[in-house]
Formats: structure tokens, C-alpha cells, sequence
């Protein structure tokens, strides 16, 4: 799918300074990707002096180019040194530190880069990457709000603040800016998925089915589109049809374990318990520390009377994650149904101390 989109601009020098045809040339070489060749240009204009701060912001932009970050870094901090309002190196020393995982790093040099430029729309979306990366979600929509009131507009920018709004639970606001990066960019299948998963989630089920149809129609390739559009029909108990989109999904992609889970909750919602119980079990074997996958599995066996089992994929499920009332009162209810009470008592009080109303009542039912 889609991510964020991460903003490192090889044109970003100052271009308000005194031109230099030799330091044109490498940005140049830069534009063309020709990073080797921009490196060698640029090592041979430093050696000659002046010391020049464009090439060394330059040189560290090439370096970028190579995945040298590190060395990058050190060529943007002596354009520092040399002008700390420069506001380029500041922003690109700071998409070097995200490339290496430094989001805070990144932040403190982002700040430095809107401060000496208040209008640097790229710093404002690297900055909102950066805090998007850490979680700060209202701090990401604020930065990329102000990369869009900069300006200029694009799909990018939008898709990255709908993202930020959709993980916001602001899922009709991010419809709108999925919607205005569809009217720059309409051919993005990526974008009508994230738009798709939106309306789904304001249960626009019929809206949302459309724009997977049309994301699917623009990529055929991608599995999840198909994954979300079986969500979505199945949502509208059009579960047939949902099956048809998850073995579609699966033949492209045959390793994710959440697609089996969500095959076989299709296939227990039609009381198909042996192909339920398949898929969870092919859930289980590509990922065992999923205790969802267990306790789906345990409810299909429970269903087929396989008591023993059921319980023993519950044991699973609390091995995995031991905090869930629900399970506890699930595995009571199957020891219920074996006439096993001891037992199951012991679980409704466990279930109950994790704070679970329902086993509350089983208590008074069964627990005397």
C-alpha cells in the first residue's frame, strides 16, 4: 500500500545565492541522478576553495543520493558552521537523521529550517513526517496543513494529511483530502484504497466498495484492495462474494496470515466450521503470537464440539495474552458445556477480575 510520503527534495539549494556555473552543473548532475558524478564535481570545487557553504550543502545532498547519510551529515554540518540561517542544510541534515531513525533529531533541525525560512513548505512536511513517525498525529496535521496553506498544492501533501486525519478517527475530513489528491493525481489506485478504507469505516459500505472496484480496476495486483473490498461486502452480509475477493487475495499474496483469519471469520459467519477452523490454522502456522487467531479457531471448534480443542487453543490465546477477560469466559463457557464447573468457575472469577460483567452473572448462575 501507499505510505507517507517522504519528501527529500535533491533541488533544495539555495537558489537565492550568487549562481556559480560549476555549482550549477553538479545540481545538474543531481537532477539526473547523477550522484557519483555530482560527488567527484563537488569534492574537486571544495578542495579548490573558497570555503563555499552551496557546495557542501550540495556535496551532503549527493551523498543522500548514494545512501551515504552519515557523511552527508558531516558536509551539512559545515554549511551549518558556515551560515547557521542557512535554512537547506538544516532541513536536509534532518532528512538524513529520519533516513537513520533520528525523528527527534530531525524535529530540532526541522524547527532550525522554519525558522530561518518560515515559508520552506518542505521542511513543514518533513517535519510532519517526522512527528507522524512518533506518534504526534495532531502535530503532523498541523505541518502538513501549513505545507498545503504554502503551497504549492499536491497530491502528496494531501494523501499524507488524510492519512494523519483517518488515524485521527477524522475519517470524513480525510475522505475530502483523499478525494482533492484524487482530482490531481486520478490515476492512483493507492488513493482510492485509503479512500475506500475510509468511507468504509463511516459506513459508506456501497461508497467504499466503489473506490476498491476502481483501485483494483488501476492496480489488479494488489492484494490488500481485495482484502478491503471483501470487508466491505461482507459487512453487508454479501459474504459469497467476500469469499471470492479473499481467495483472490490470497492467490497474490499468499503469506499474510490476517487474510486467513478474516477468510475463515467469512466462512464461520455461513457455518462453514471446517474451513473456518483451515484457515485459522493457516493463520496460526505463518503467525503464533496472534492470540486472535486461537480464540476464532477455538469458537469454530466449540461449534463442531470439539470441546478438548477449544479449549486448548484458549490456553493458547491466554498464554499470548493473559489480560483478556473474554477468553477466560470463553473457555469457562466450553467447560460449561462439559460439565467441567470447577474448572470453569475458576475462569468466570478470573474473567470477572479482569472486569468482565458477563461472567459476573455466570458466577451467580453456576458458582455456587
Amino acid at each position: 500500500m501507499r505510505k507517507l510520503v517522504f519528501l527529500f527534495c535533491l533541488l533544495a539549494a539555495d537558489l537565492s545565492q550568487a549562481q556559480n556555473p560549476q555549482l550549477d552543473a553538479a545540481r545538474a548532475k543531481i537532477a539526473a541522478k547523477d550522484f557519483n558524478g555530482a560527488r567527484t564535481d563537488l569534492k574537486k570545487i571544495i578542495d579548490a576553495g573558497p570555503v563555499n557553504k552551496d557546495a557542501f550543502n550540495l556535496r551532503g545532498m549527493a551523498r543522500m543520493g548514494l545512501n551515504d547519510f552519515y557523511g552527508a551529515i558531516g558536509d551539512f554540518n559545515i554549511a551549518i558552521e558556515i551560515d547557521s540561517t542557512f535554512a537547506e542544510p538544516w532541513n536536509n541534515r534532518g532528512e538524513a537523521k529520519m533516513a537513520l531513525g533520528d525523528d527527534d533529531g530531525a524535529i530540532d533541525d526541522f524547527d532550525k529550517a522554519v525558522k530561518f525560512n518560515p515559508k520552506f513548505t518542505n521542511a513543514y512536511t518533513n517535519r510532519g513526517l517526522a512527528k507522524y513517525n512518533l506518534e504526534d498525529l495532531q502535530g503532523a496535521y498541523f505541518d502538513f496543513s501549513k505545507a498545503l496553506e504554502l503551497g504549492p498544492a499536491d497530491a502528496d501533501k494531501y494523501f499524507n494529511r488524510g492519512v494523519t486525519k483517518a488515524e485521527l478517527g477524522e475519517f470524513i475530513s480525510a475522505i475530502d483530502d483523499y478525494s482533492k489528491a484524487l482530482e490531481l493525481e486520478k490515476k492512483d489506485a493507492a488513493l482510492y484504497n485509503y479512500r475506500g478504507v475510509a468511507q468504509y469505516n463511516v459506513g459508506n459500505l456501497d461508497l467504499a466498495i466503489a473506490d476498491y472496484n476502481e483501485a483494483i480496476k488501476l492496480n489488479p495486483k494488489d492484494a490488500q484492495a481485495y482484502e478491503n473490498r471483501a470487508l466491505a461486502k461482507g459487512a453487508k452480509e454479501d459474504f459469497k462474494a467476500a469469499l471470492e475477493d479473499y481467495d483472490k487475495a490470497i492467490e497474490l499474496n499468499p503469506d499474510e496470515p490476517e487474510t486467513y483469519n478474516l477468510r475463515g471469520v467469512t466462512k464461520y459467519n455461513i457455518d462453514d466450521h471446517a474451513g473456518a477452523i483451515a484457515d485459522y490454522s493457516k493463520a496460526i502456522e505463518l503467525d503464533a503470537t496472534n492470540p486472535v487467531y486461537f480464540d476464532n479457531r477455538a469458537l469454530s471448534k466449540t461449534e463442531k464440539q470439539d470441546y478438548a480443542g477449544a479449549i486448548e487453543d484458549y490456553s493458547s490465546s491466554i498464554e499470548l495474552y493473559p489480560s483478556d477477560p473474554e477468553t477466560y469466559y470463553q473457555r469457562a463457557m466450553v467447560k460449561i458445556s462439559m460439565n467441567n464447573k470447577y474448572d470453569a468457575c475458576l475462569d468466570f472469577k478470573k474473567a470477572e477480575e479482569l472486569g468482565s460483567a458477563e461472567a459476573k452473572a455466570e458466577i451467580k448462575k453456576n458458582c455456587k
